[in-house]
């Protein structure tokens, strides 16, 4: 650990590869879903790096003290996302009311609001509010991550992985 504190990069991927497997699993018991686990080990293991100066044998092991810190991570994630579920549908209620005395024209509006919300809630809660930051919000992807408190490189896969999977329903809709 001392090395690590040290930020020697080699000890670090010695002590990634000693430990990955029961954190992720541990965290992968919390959150129930591989993709929000493996996020959360990149979180884990980036807190490690920055803190491990911090780190205090007579508190503990290593591996003691970076469960805790997965666990910590992913019990904020699980409340985090349920949190963002909640402004999800109070947003997507909020925003789906049209008025219903209008043109055809209005009506293919409807219909594409309609497909865009049924679409947005296939996402991740993770996926749905980033991109609902970014585009509508009009935040800046590093602005987005500030806001998530979460690395810019997951901000910016979660908003492509959405987009991905909104583009995918969205095709399948208009197939349907």
């Amino acid at each position: 650990m001392q090395r690590v504190a040290a930020q020697d990069r080699q000890a670090f991927a010695d002590l990634y590869d000693a430990t990955n497997t029961r954190v992720f699993g541990l965290v992968k018991r919390v959150l129930r879903d591989p993709g929000y686990a493996e996020e959360t080990l990149q979180e884990v293991y980036l807190q490690v790096w920055q803190n491990a100066p911090n780190y205090r044998a007579d508190m503990g092991s290593v591996i003691s003290w970076i469960l805790t810190i997965g666990h910590r991570r992913a019990v904020d994630r699980v409340r985090s996302e349920q949190a963002s579920t909640r402004r999800g549908v109070e947003y997507s209620v909020s925003t789906a009311t049209i008025e219903t005395d209008q043109v055809v024209d209005s009506v293919v509006t409807r219909e594409d609001r309609r497909a865009v919300i049924e679409c947005l809630g296939t996402l991740t809660d993770t996926q749905r509010e980033s991109i609902e930051l970014s585009y509508y919000g009009g935040l800046s992807y590093p602005q987005v991550a500030e806001r998530l408190n979460a690395a810019l490189p997951t901000v910016k896969s979660r908003i492509r992985d959405g987009l991905r999977r909104l583009r995918n329903c969205l095709e399948s809709s208009d197939e349907g």
